[in-house]
């Protein structure tokens, strides 16, 4: 059986009609980057894990997306970032959550996996593993972005006027890969910056194994974006791997029922990438569009925004 690899940079998409061709270009461009390069580790025989820390890095560095570089402001003006990976075969994983500074926190996630014996680490804590790693760390104003600190002086001004709604794009948006690698390994990470103008110290689901990332290579690898609370409290991650381990559903039918149908008890929008042990692909979402893309070996790219 060959390799997949399914990508996503955020269910907070510009509405269809405020989309530009170059706008659109430069997004599917990114995307196909990602998938490059995660697809490059998995076709050199690479693992999973590899693959998604990978594509991750590269959505991390690309300012389009809300990770990383361009992650979305806090409330304060600040940025407070978070990661998580997690390796399917033995169901090892890393979280890190407020963090700033290392360049890439999906690699800050997988030192705290490979380098101690936590899960999840927060603040100066998860700060020192990477500096005992050695992973790069860039200075405040690399994070920097005109087009994300634009948009937190809009929300602030639209909180301040009491017209603030519920606009998916400031909501969330995130980044994320999901893969199956030759051996059959399953592996998923997933970053982000969280909510534009969000409380200092909030964190969402992306850094919570079994809410907004979740491997088992039994079942399946997820990674979502969307409203982190309501992800966070109906465990949407490990929820479609116990509807497919315990209830035998498929992973299209596992995937899709909760996000369409469970997610919207919770008024919850957002989507996710899956791929199951059989390396098959399952991208469902709720809202306008999700950012996305995935290769299967020997099969065509595919890219999608809408």
């Amino acid at each position: 059986m060959g390799y997949t690899l399914a990508i996503h940079g955020g269910a907070g998409v510009i509405p269809s009609d405020r989309m530009t061709p170059a706008r659109e270009a430069e997004l599917r461009a990114a995307l196909d980057r990602a998938l490059s390069a995660g697809e490059a580790v998995l076709a050199a025989d690479g693992t999973a894990m590899d693959a998604v820390t990978a594509a991750v890095c590269v959505l991390e560095d690309e300012p389009l997306f809300n990770a990383g570089r361009g992650a979305v402001f806090t409330h304060d003006g600040s940025h407070e970032m978070d990661a998580a990976i997690m390796n399917g075969r033995d169901r090892r994983a890393g979280c890190v959550a407020g963090v700033l500074g290392p360049r890439n926190p999906v690699k800050l996630a997988r030192c705290v996996m490979e380098r101690t014996e936590h899960v999840l680490m927060i603040g100066e804590g998860a700060l020192g593993v990477g500096r005992e790693a050695g992973i790069e760390e860039m200075p405040a104003d690399y994070f920097f972005t005109q087009e994300r600190y634009d948009a937190l002086q809009e929300t602030l001004r639209m909180e301040a006027a009491g017209t603030l709604d519920d606009d998916p794009a400031r909501r969330h948006g995130t980044v994320g890969a999901v893969a199956r690698d030759r051996a059959g390994g399953l592996a998923a990470a997933t970053s982000t910056g969280g909510m534009t103008a969000k409380r200092p110290g909030r964190v969402g689901d992306s850094p919570l194994i079994g809410a907004g990332t979740f491997a088992d290579d039994r079942t399946c690898a997820v990674s979502a974006t969307g409203d982190g609370e309501a992800f966070i409290r109906l465990c949407v991650a490990h929820e479609i791997d116990a509807r497919m381990r315990l209830a035998g559903e498929t992973l299209t039918e596992a995937a899709d029922h909760v996000v369409r149908e469970e997610l919207a008890t919770l008024n919850g929008s957002g989507g996710l990438v899956a791929v199951d042990a059989a390396g098959r692909v399952a991208a469902p979402f709720n809202c306008e569009g999700m950012y996305r893309g995935w290769a299967l070996e020997g099969l065509e790219r595919s890219i999608a925004i809408y």
